[in-house]
């Protein structure tokens, strides 16, 4: 079989397939039901029949048939027969509003008022980037089986409130963004994780997103930093697919197009002078890609900005960044006081943090348990296959 294959296909549609099938259907279980059927029969038919010439036209379209027959077989009453028909209509006009693309909308239209801001997160992560329920909860720090309820509730408040599946005013638009941004943001951060072609759709949405809202300092900002952390990819892991930090990255293989375009919009929000938690990020990041080499990297501006990063939007997580920026202003002793006093304990983060921390201290036992915590709790490979390495330069035992 040549071209993409159903998974592939799966990572780059999902999000477009179940979006085209909300606005058809106006209910998110069966388009979600409907589109993984129609993956599963991919899955089963591709490999002897080759790949269809539009894959992604194959998977609404087989989508589409699939909810039309389960309606059939459900409808008691004249309703669902008349949504069946309706779905057998040729298309209908583009539904008119501000918002053209059909992802982009359904994540306006997952985060409404009615639902907390966790809820309409967790939802439009579920239904656009067809994330498991697991992988939602780790991007949370919650349990799986708390994300799973948050999201069934948060389902069935939209079917019970009858929440419209519509394109929200432009007066609506603004309510919504701080989720709609902080749903994009997590699909890159997933995507950076290591699920392939999250972090283009995240750019694509954080494009579209600035041209419709080009007033928005923070939608601005979400461009930049991904943007900036984005240029570094191809220097982010080595030739055996290995975790490359970003202090040892040959930083020639960075995209300058992409540093140069990030870094004038962090100046086009700095000039505007409404500094908010995605600005400020995006100027971090500006921070050190200016640097030629990490002993360049103006360490006390990036802390001063954690400062601010802190009084805008305080979190553990910022916490934990802000410490690393103090390990390198003051010392990994005082860093490592930060760190040990964060409630943080199922996160990777803090114990590869704090098992560079330790090395640095000579606490050679410590930083090898805070290591092996740490590649405990990491489901990437090449972050595994980093920390171990970095653990046995300190203790070769295995």
């Amino acid at each position: 079989m040549t071209g993409p294959d159903a998974e592939t296909v799966f990572r780059a549609e999902y999000g477009r397939a179940v979006a085209v099938l909300v606005r058809l259907l106006g209910d998110i279980d069966l388009a979600e039901e409907a589109v993984q059927d129609a993956f599963t029969t991919a899955l089963e038919r591709w490999p002897r029949t080759g790949v269809p010439p539009s894959p992604a036209g194959w998977i609404i379209t087989t989508a589409r048939n699939r909810a039309i027959d389960r309606l059939r077989r459900e409808a008691t009453r004249g309703g669902r027969h008349a949504q069946a028909a309706l779905l057998h209509a040729p298309d209908a006009p583009p539904e008119e509003g501000p918002v053209r693309d059909e992802r982009l909308r359904l994540i306006f239209t997952c985060c409404h008022p009615a639902l907390g801001v966790p809820a309409r997160v967790a939802l439009t992560l579920r239904l656009l980037g067809g994330l498991t329920t697991a992988q939602i909860a780790r991007a949370f720090l919650v349990p799986e089986p708390t994300m799973a309820q948050r999201l069934v509730r948060a389902k069935a408040k939209i079917r019970d409130a009858r929440i419209p599946y519509r394109v929200p005013r432009d007066a609506d638009l603004s309510d919504r963004l701080a989720a709609v941004l902080a749903v994009v943001y997590l699909i890159f951060n997933q995507g950076f994780e290591g699920e392939s072609g999250l972090c283009e759709e995240a750019v694509r949405l954080g494009r579209l997103l600035a041209e419709l809202m080009p007033d928005e300092p923070e939608v601005t900002g979400l461009l930049a930093l991904m943007l900036l952390v984005e240029s570094r990819r191809a220097a982010r892991r080595d030739e055996h697919g290995t975790l490359v930090p970003l202090p040892a990255q040959d930083r020639r293989l960075w995209d300058r197009t992409l540093v140069a375009e990030g870094q004038t919009l962090v100046r086009r929000c700095l000039r505007r002078g409404r500094p908010g938690p995605y600005q400020i990020q995006a100027a971090i990041q500006a921070v050190h890609s200016d640097a030629p080499s990490p002993a360049h990297t103006d360490w006390g501006q990036i802390l001063r900005l954690y400062d601010q990063l802190m009084a805008v939007a305080p979190g553990p997580v910022v916490a934990l960044n802000r410490a690393v920026a103090v390990a390198e202003t003051d010392g990994p002793a005082p860093a490592l006081a930060l760190v040990d006093s964060l409630d943080l304990d199922g996160y990777r983060v803090l114990h590869a943090v704090r098992a560079d921390l330790l090395r640095r201290l000579g606490r050679t036992d410590e930083a090898v348990r805070a290591y092996e915590r740490a590649v405990e709790l990491s489901e990437s490979p090449a972050e595994r296959a980093y920390l171990t390495r970095r653990r046995r330069e300190i203790s070769p035992a295995p």
